[in-house]
């Protein structure tokens, strides 16, 4: 965890974006580490867990990180958890809640409204359309023989 706290405060030195860092490990070993590039990068996906995320599977060469565990300097939001969970990461260790996050300005309630179906003032509104379309790449993609399954 001590090396999470350290990519937050890196990154907060660097002003590249919140305070939030991340690390991968593996076997008892660093894989990757990284921290909230939001403001460097102009990109509202570059938490540090993402970040973390991507430079381990570029290393390992592999999208199934299953022998990794993920050590965050704060409880991830509801975009790196998704992640995590596409990464088949087993085990999240996390230092401050979303609650402190929140009460420095890093509120993710809003999401987590949205994906309980939770009307909010500011919520994007969801409205399905054109599904019969969208599900003919699914069907080819369900008859495809060569596909890698993830």
């Amino acid at each position: 965890m001590s090396i999470a706290v350290a990519e937050a405060e890196k990154g907060l030195r660097r002003k590249d974006g919140g305070p939030f860092g991340a690390v991968i490990i593996r076997a008892g070993e660093i894989v990757a580490r990284a921290h909230n590039e939001v403001i460097k990068n102009s990109d509202p996906t570059c938490h540090a867990e993402m970040q973390a995320i991507r430079a381990a599977a570029k290393e390992l060469k592999r999208f199934d990180l299953s022998d990794c565990e993920i050590y965050s300097s704060c409880e991830p939001c509801p975009m790196c958890l998704a992640a995590i969970c596409w990464a088949r990461i087993p085990h999240i260790y996390f230092g401050a809640t979303r609650r402190d996050a929140a009460a420095i300005g890093f509120a993710d309630a809003e999401i987590y409204d949205f994906i309980s179906d939770k009307i909010q003032k500011n919520s994007p509104v969801k409205k399905q359309l054109g599904r019969k379309a969208c599900l003919v790449p699914f069907q080819k993609w369900l008859n495809l023989k060569s596909k890698t399954q993830y």
